[in-house]
């Protein structure tokens, strides 16, 4: 095969990877693992050098990453306890008023919260962004449905704390606070700006209410149109009311701790429950312009690495929820956080070892010949493997990591920065989210869509995100 030999080992070994989740049903994580030897033995490692880097990618990437996950996760998972994202919706709401609520709504679902597992998160904010829709304006349910699947997918992929943008920044060596400056005004930016896109397709006829919501969800909005009093007191309300019967819809869902992760609980003030989360960010934010400004001394360091933020803003978390929360709700939070990020370590981490095997039967050489003269190539690529690969398997995160992986290798040979080589992945993974995905199926169930109006809010809204965030990616790399 000559020189596309490792070209031609990787492609079959990605197919063979989506044959055996989507055909065999074989866990994406066992998957991937069983591609990687493949890949090695074919591709001429050898039976121990194969095992050796498949080992040595999961371990490496572990290293990079796999505290700062757990932290993560961690700290979600209180946060929920404590009540925050009531709390923060109500102040919005309060500020913003109901017109402007989707895209705030999206956009702090997106960043801020970005700590709290997909699932929960949705489980969290699906009754009240559903009792609110009713109460923002015409077409109220599709622009809020629209703003929970872009702030849910896009805040995964590009912003930290987003899980699968951990991740890449392991993958690809990026120091956590680049991948956050880079990140989240990136995922801002791309949600503001595809909620208006939508909005002003919806206010043109692309949005049928009474085929694409269900009768149920018709019902249960004019309902709450006829009997709300003011906008304030709605998200006090509309939690209470509808929360157990919501919550209880989806049993695939992953349900908060119990003991106080609910949407009833009253917890500590908002200014108190986000204030761990907060300083986690700035510390992190703080230490990567140190970086970027050349400011090197030891406490500065330390102060600014991630683990040193996220541990400082989990006890932090620990405190407050102590004092605030009923006895054995924080144990309660970290049995559910413990197996929740049991889950993301092994994919992530077999997603390095994937990658460790691209590198090393020779993929990069090939990839840096081919794409090493112009700056959009690479990300337009790497954009384009990632959105395949979603297409195939359905899930952002499995799909960024691997598309990373494959030019991980190359990414310190391109004259690309790999933090946009890392983002573009992200925003590759998230085209065409459809019935593959369980955050899919979630967002028609928990808001009461039917699967043509799920196709819109969910799959062509954040299809759409996909495209703009590369074309600002590389619109970057063209500026920088």
């Amino acid at each position: 095969m000559g020189n596309a030999a490792p070209l031609v080992h990787t492609a079959t070994a990605i197919a063979a990877v989506v044959l055996l989740i989507l055909k065999a049903k074989v866990n994406p994580a066992l998957a991937l693992v069983l591609g990687a030897l493949y890949l090695g033995l074919v591709g001429g490692l050898g039976a121990e050098r194969t095992l050796e880097t498949v080992n040595k990618g999961f371990g490496d990437l572990m290293a990079e990453v796999g505290l700062l996950i757990v932290l993560g996760v961690l700290l979600g998972q209180l946060l929920s306890a404590l009540g925050a994202i009531e709390k923060l919706v109500t102040l919005l709401l309060r500020v913003l008023g109901p017109r402007r609520l989707p895209y705030s709504f999206a956009v702090t679902m997106g960043t801020v919260l970005q700590s709290i597992f997909a699932d929960v998160l949705l489980v969290m904010t699906a009754p009240l962004a559903r009792s609110l829709g009713a109460r923002i304006g015409p077409y109220g349910l599709a622009r809020m449905a629209a703003a929970m699947a872009l702030g849910v997918e896009v805040g995964i992929a590009l912003s930290v704390p987003g899980i699968g943008a951990l991740a890449l920044a392991g993958l690809l060596h990026i120091p956590l606070g680049i991948m956050l400056l880079y990140g989240f005004p990136l995922a801002a930016v791309t949600i503001l700006l595809t909620q208006l896109v939508f909005s002003a397709l919806v206010k043109r006829g692309f949005w049928n209410p009474e085929r694409d919501e269900s009768a149920q969800a018709a019902a249960t909005d004019a309902a709450a149109s006829e009997t709300a009093v003011s906008e304030t007191a709605v998200s006090e309300t509309a939690v209470s009311e509808t929360a157990v019967s919501e919550t209880a819809v989806s049993e695939t869902a992953v349900a908060p701790p119990q003991g106080g992760a609910g949407p009833a609980v009253t917890g500590p003030p908002l200014a108190l429950s986000l204030a761990p989360l907060l300083l986690a960010l700035v510390m992190i934010a703080a230490g990567a312009f140190a970086e970027v400004a050349g400011w090197r001394s030891p406490v500065a360091g330390f102060l600014g690495d991630p683990v040193t933020g996220l541990l400082t803003g989990l006890v932090l978390a620990c405190l407050v929820a102590r004092r605030s929360l009923p006895p054995g709700a924080v144990g309660e939070a970290f049995g559910q956080g413990f197996r929740t990020s049991g889950q993301i370590l092994v994919l992530t981490g077999v997603g390095g070892s994937l990658a460790a095997v691209v590198e090393a039967v020779g993929l990069g050489d090939l990839v840096k010949d081919s794409f090493s003269a112009s700056t959009w190539a690479p990300l337009a690529l790497v954009w384009l493997i990632a959105a395949v690969l979603h297409m195939a398997i359905g899930s952002v995160t499995t799909s960024a990591i691997t598309a990373a992986g494959i030019l991980a290798p190359v990414a310190p040979g391109l004259e690309v920065q790999p933090v946009l080589i890392a983002l573009a992945a992200g925003a590759g993974s998230l085209f065409a989210i459809h019935a593959t995905s369980n955050t899919f199926w979630l967002l028609q169930t928990l808001l009461g869509q039917t699967t043509r109006g799920t196709l819109k809010t969910v799959t062509v809204t954040v299809s759409g995100a996909s495209v703009i965030a590369l074309g600002l990616i590389q619109t970057a790399g063209v500026v920088l």
